[in-house]
């Protein structure tokens, strides 16, 4: 039982420190954006804010996602992730 506690602690630990790296991440992509928002109608940042909290820097994700997640038809995903690139 004791081992069992211990365990659980550990993982709220764990917990805990992947919220402080989805900050800093967050932190890291807000100055992102300020350095080249002015590039970036506000649409596009607050689509570019959604694709960042559902994939991050980790995931790769293309346009079928991009309809998916944002609601856009093919066209506008496509010139979604051109402007990106």
């Amino acid at each position: 039982m004791n081992e069992e506690k211990v365990d659980i602690g550990d993982t709220k630990v764990d917990i805990e420190n992947g919220k402080v790296d989805i900050q800093d991440k967050k932190v890291y992509i807000e100055r992102l954006l300020s350095e080249k928002g002015s590039d970036f109608s506000v649409k596009t940042t607050v689509h570019i804010h959604r694709l960042f909290e559902k994939f991050g820097f980790d995931e790769v994700f293309g346009r079928s996602a991009v309809m998916e997640l944002l609601e856009l038809k093919a066209s506008g995903a496509s010139k979604l992730l051109s402007n990106l690139v």
